[in-house]
């Protein structure tokens, strides 16, 4: 009863604001020809600045797209206009000399998370703290793509940096076309900061209710090495939200999304982001972790030495379960931790280890070249046993989809082992060095940026 009321005082709070800070008016006129709704008309009754009123009235007619989704967003109810975000002052490095041609505006197309903090502080904090933000840094330290110029500069701006992020460059003055654009979540901005909000808030509605759902994350988390939305759609979470997720309320304050009440089932963002019971919001997503799944061996977050948590697994252990307790019963949830757990163990011990050693000891051997990685055939194996097979055994079994945990993971794993094992075997019989392989694609810079 207190949740329904504190949203409801909530629900009126803001619909009083937006009601009188902003009003547009659209109009509709249809073509009787063409039987189709005519493009929207905004007109902006009060509030805004004359030079926030010109950049809606210009980009209405050059991007009607772009006004409608504003219109439309949370940002022009509560009066933050085109200005709010993109204006630049003179010492910015990125102002647009395009825009300054047609109209004495100073402002920039990169909108970074230090100009959302002016108003949103303490998600841009949290967030600065997460892997997301830091995860162009973070495969620049581990990547052997990068670190071996294994693909080349292409490869990378069309797929790597599309998640992980791009430093974002400048050449003559123009924004550089092979690191803009892009919106991946660890973006270096030419303000110095890393990320962009509008990896999952997408411009510019930059909706809650859209980062909510599970398909904003399924732009990253999907395909043969981290399948996070094939698995969640295995599950009996995802199966819930497929079916009724249409019908949930995905827009409640922050804070007040709750179980039960506004949604059956979790998504992506309840488990990682959202405040649930007493356990608060965070847009640090390295919190409520007890494993780091995704290297190849699994270590405790705070052991990960590319990029140590500075959190305590039990405490954030102890968080996730009570996300769960939300909709699941004690014995249930710990069940679930307990054969999680024995899981990890079974990839590391079984699995991991003993192929590793088998791979070590050919490089002692000098069975295996070290002047590159991943030109050997065995290379490839090892790398997609923990980065493909192995993390989708462990991640189907963290959020219960037992086909990849099993199929896609573990039966996958078993075969792996097998043609390694037979590998090796003819190498250290023949005593013969594994051939090393003309690599196609290659040539990317192995100079590692400075973050």
């Amino acid at each position: 009863m207190k949740q329904l009321l504190k949203k409801a005082l909530i629900f009126l709070f803001v619909f009083g604001v937006s009601v009188v800070l902003v009003r547009f008016i659209a109009n509709y006129e249809t073509s009787a020809e063409e039987g189709f709704p005519s493009l929207k008309t905004y007109k902006v009754e009060r509030g805004l600045s004359d030079d926030a009123k010109k950049c809606i009235e210009c980009h209405a007619v050059e991007n009607p797209g772009i006004v409608a989704d504003w219109a439309n967003s949370r940002h022009a109810h509560v009066n933050v206009s085109c200005l709010d975000c993109h204006a630049a002052s003179a010492a910015d490095k990125d102002i647009s000399k395009k825009h300054l041609n047609n109209i004495d505006t100073k402002i920039s197309a990169v909108v970074s998370p230090k100009d959302c903090s002016r108003c949103h502080q303490a998600e841009a904090e949290e967030y600065s703290l997460s892997k997301h933000a830091n995860t162009l840094e973070l495969i620049w330290k581990i990547d052997p793509w990068l670190n071996h110029g294994m693909n080349n500069e292409l490869e990378r701006a069309t797929g790597c940096i599309y998640c992980h992020g791009s430093i974002v460059k400048l050449e003559d003055g123009k924004l550089d076309s092979m690191t803009w654009p892009n919106v991946g979540v660890g973006r270096i901005n030419t303000d110095g900061s890393k990320g962009s909000c509008s990896s999952c808030h997408t411009k510019h509605l930059f909706s809650k209710a859209e980062a909510r759902k599970p398909e904003a994350c399924a732009q990253c988390h999907l395909g043969p090495d981290h399948p996070q939305i094939e698995i969640y759609y295995e599950s009996k979470h995802g199966a819930i939200y497929k079916a009724e997720g249409d019908k949930w309320k995905w827009d409640s304050a922050p804070g007040t999304w709750t179980a039960g009440v506004d949604y059956r089932a979790p998504t992506c963002s309840t488990c990682h982001m959202s405040g649930v019971g007493d356990v608060p919001t965070t847009h640090d997503v390295t919190e409520r972790l007890a494993w780091e799944t995704q290297a190849p061996l699994t270590v405790r977050p705070d052991k990960f030495k590319p990029w140590p948590a500075k959190t305590d697994w039990k405490e954030e252990r102890e968080k996730m379960k009570k996300v769960c307790l939300e909709c699941h019963s004690p014995s249930w949830t710990d069940g679930h931790f307990v054969r999680f757990d024995k899981t990890v163990e079974n990839y590391n011990e079984v699995y991991y280890k003993p192929m590793k050693k088998r791979i070590d000891d050919l490089y002692e051997k000098k069975l295996l070249s070290k002047e590159k990685n991943l030109d050997e055939k065995l290379e490839i194996d090892m790398y997609e046993l923990w980065h493909h097979e192995g993390r989708r055994a462990r991640f189907g079994a963290a959020m219960m989809a037992p086909d990849y945990a099993w199929w896609h993971g573990f039966y996958e794993l078993k075969k792996r082992c097998m043609e390694m094992d037979e590998e090796i075997d003819k190498i250290l019989e023949e005593n013969k060095p594994a051939k090393v392989f003309d690599v196609k694609g290659t040539g990317g810079d192995t100079t590692k940026p400075k973050f």
